[in-house]
């Protein structure tokens, strides 16, 4: 089966260390990242920052889990690897580009492969609704 990937940005009015606390921030993602229900954090490193984190996510025509590896490039990116759930294979990355003093250039990268054939026009109606959704609510909490 094919995975399908996407990349999507948004413009944000703070800074990068401000969107990477946001998103690292685990435990809080359900009260503003509309789509996360429930994360949980299994592993943590020494630094106290979730290394795996498992997520269910309303995908709109169905609730999917999955755990991720959490990758750290601190404030510029936060990267995961996928080690299961309910696509075959799973991975993503946000990258933060400073933009003067106290803005960023956000960016969303993520490639699924769910196990299925997805017709294009599906795959990518779901993947910008998707990505749009996460950039959006990251900007509206961290410029909030």
């Amino acid at each position: 089966m094919p995975s399908y990937g996407e990349c999507q940005s948004a413009e944000i009015a703070a800074t990068p260390q401000a969107c990477f606390d946001a998103l690292t921030d685990f435990e809080s993602l359900p009260q503003w990242q509309g789509a996360v229900r429930d994360v949980r954090v299994l592993e943590r490193d020494e630094a106290g920052r979730g290394t795996i984190v498992e997520y269910e996510v309303d995908a709109r025509f169905k609730t999917v889990r999955y755990r991720l590896r959490q990758v750290y490039d601190e404030p510029h990116r936060l990267a995961s690897e996928y080690l299961g759930g309910d696509f075959r294979d799973f991975c993503g990355e946000w990258r933060f580009e400073p933009i003067g003093d106290d803005a960023t250039h956000a960016e969303l990268d993520l490639r699924i492969d769910p196990g299925l054939r997805v017709p294009s026009f599906l795959r990518k109606t779901i993947a910008t609704a998707v990505m749009r959704r996460a950039l959006r609510d990251l900007k509206a909490f961290v410029e909030g």
